[in-house]
């Protein structure tokens, strides 16, 4: 194991760096992008190609102070409605932008949370899409669930629908550490709709936890992790909490001074890695598990794992649209972003225009240094040989001066660049090394 002391010196403990869902990150992505771009990247969609299709429902009825996802509080379901009536509308206006023969690979609901929409509402949104996108054989419909929120009507309409996997937030299951997030969900309200879930036949059932929260310990980490492998997910997400008030402003409600300090989440995150694959789960990528026999497991292994901004995934699909309100769409072309305020992405849609404001076309220098960040933060190392011909040469030059920089964690011997294993923690840090942006004036998360 690489010591604390090396970890430090390459700036763990104190470096703040992108989590790299993509590269470049979306805090890069210019104004005015989609305007330029969305029609033709549309139009370029090939005939018979399967895509990957991302709705994003921007509300909740309550709003956890320790969430930087672009979402709303609401009451009622009017706002509700009113949205996916133009979600809707942009989901009929993107199809009509692409080839009559295209099929589903993947569908996901997010936001937000997905599961406050009525039966009646979830019926004409699902509807809306797979009257416009027929399925492809290897279709997964998948649906991020507050169990707080997910009424029993509302779960059987997914599942009649076709949901077959589902992702459930649990973040820490002791009581002092969810009150100071606010975010209040038992143990046993979590376990009984993951048992419904089961009964209705979805087949995948994903858990997300976090580390680094106010008033966590490495022994409540220690009986949440107890609890999670009662429950038996396919798969876990663990994940650093980022606290950047700054950018979300409900996480001023958080007490910076009941946060454990980076050693002490450095520990937290060694101590769940190593529970969990004691218990059987494949450590995937920097901060995914998966039993063996799971698809994202299988992926891994085979090197067709890949990472978005939903994390990561065996999505093979090479052109992802987003839609909904913030929603973002990748395209062999590059990123666009929908205009991320409710009013703002409601109202070009009204006007008859489509939704993409920020994005950034793709480099070829762009191509080269994202290749590489991906296989570096899925898999630890960079094959030179794997890349196109025309970039090796380039690619090996950037990969040499690298290890040069972290000679201790690193080897390359001009064709295998791996992160030592007892160094995975660096494995961001690594990546920025990579990176050819200036991030001096971003603000991005703590490096564990």
């Amino acid at each position: 194991m690489v010591s604390d002391d090396t970890l430090e010196k390459y700036g763990l403990f104190s470096a703040k760096v992108p989590r790299y869902t993509s590269y470049p990150p979306a805090n890069l992505f210019v104004p005015d992008a989609g305007r330029r771009f969305q029609r033709d990247w549309l139009d370029l969609v090939e005939d018979g190609e399967s895509l990957s299709l991302y709705a994003h429902i921007p509300f909740c009825r309550r709003l956890c102070w320790f969430c930087a996802c672009r979402t709303q509080g609401t009451r009622t379901l009017r706002p509700v409605e009113s949205y996916v009536d133009v979600l809707i509308s942009e989901i009929r206006a993107i199809a009509g932008h692409l080839p009559n023969n295209v099929s589903l690979s993947r569908l996901h609901l997010g936001g937000g949370t997905p599961t406050l929409l009525s039966p009646d509402i979830m019926d004409r949104l699902l509807a809306s899409i797979y009257d416009r996108f027929e399925k492809a054989p290897d279709h997964e419909f998948s649906v991020e669930i507050d169990p707080t929120e997910a009424a029993p009507e509302l779960l059987a309409t997914l599942a009649r629908w076709g949901m077959n996997r589902a992702s459930i937030g649990v973040q820490d299951f002791e009581p002092q550490v969810q009150q100071a997030i606010g975010r209040e969900q038992s143990f046993e309200d979590t376990n009984r709709v993951v048992a419904e879930l089961r009964d209705l036949g979805v087949r995948s059932l994903n858990l997300d936890l976090l580390y680094g929260l106010p008033h966590q310990t490495l022994d409540s980490l220690s009986k949440t992790l107890d609890q999670v492998v009662r429950i038996a997910p396919d798969r876990l997400a663990l994940y650093g909490y980022a606290h950047v008030p700054k950018v979300s402003k409900r996480q001023v409600m958080i007490n910076e001074a009941a946060l454990p300090g980076p050693r002490i989440r450095h520990q937290m995150a060694g101590m769940a890695h190593d529970a969990l694959v004691d218990t059987g789960y494949l450590p995937l990528g920097i901060d995914h598990f998966a039993l063996p026999d799971d698809s994202l497991a299988r992926a891994s292994v085979g090197r067709t794992m890949r990472r978005n901004f939903q994390g990561y995934t065996d999505d093979p699909c090479e052109t992802l649209i987003g839609f909904g309100a913030s929603a973002i769409s990748q395209f062999r072309g590059g990123f666009l972003q929908n205009a991320v305020a409710t009013a703002a992405y409601a109202e070009r849609i009204e006007n008859g225009g489509l939704a993409a404001h920020k994005g950034l076309a793709l480099t070829e220098a762009d191509r080269l240094v994202g290749a590489m960040i991906h296989e570096l933060m899925c898999y630890g190392t960079v094959h030179v040989s794997a890349l196109p011909g025309h970039q090796a040469v380039q690619a090996h030059d950037i990969l040499q001066n690298v290890s040069g920089d972290f000679p201790e964690v690193v080897s390359f011997d001009g064709e295998r660049f791996a992160i030592d294993p007892g160094a995975k923690s660096l494995t961001r840090l690594i990546a920025a090394s990579l990176d050819s942006y200036d991030r001096t004036e971003m603000r991005h998360s703590a490096a564990i």
